[in-house]
Parts: structure tokens; C-alpha cells; sequence
């Protein structure tokens, strides 16, 4: 005889795995490489540095 199965947490899985399945094809099109996050950085800490090096003393 088979086990019973329990509808609502097949249900619930299934709903699960198609969220998971989703985000994935969300972040691979919409998410960022490392390259471009590190460019980005590295832009943003060369115009922090050119900034303190027009700041005056006084």
C-alpha cells in the first residue's frame, strides 16, 4: 500500500520551488557581475580620493 501524501505540503513545495526557480531567472538578467560591481567601487573610491585631494586646509 502507498504512504498518504500530504496535498497541502506538495502545494506548498511546489509553490516553493517555482519562487526559487523565478528569483534565479531574476538574478541571472537583472543581477550584476562581480566586474561591474568592483568597477563601480573602484570609481566611487577615486572620486572620494580626488575630492579630499581638492579639499583645502585651514
Amino acid at each position: 500500500m502507498a504512504q498518504p501524501v500530504n496535498l497541502n505540503r506538495v502545494r506548498k513545495q511546489r509553490a516553493r520551488d517555482a519562487k526559487k526557480a523565478r528569483a534565479d531567472e531574476n538574478a541571472a538578467r537583472f543581477g550584476r557581475s562581480k566586474a561591474a560591481r568592483e568597477a563601480d567601487r573602484a570609481r566611487r573610491d577615486k572620486a572620494a580620493r580626488d575630492l579630499d585631494g581638492h579639499k583645502r586646509e585651514g
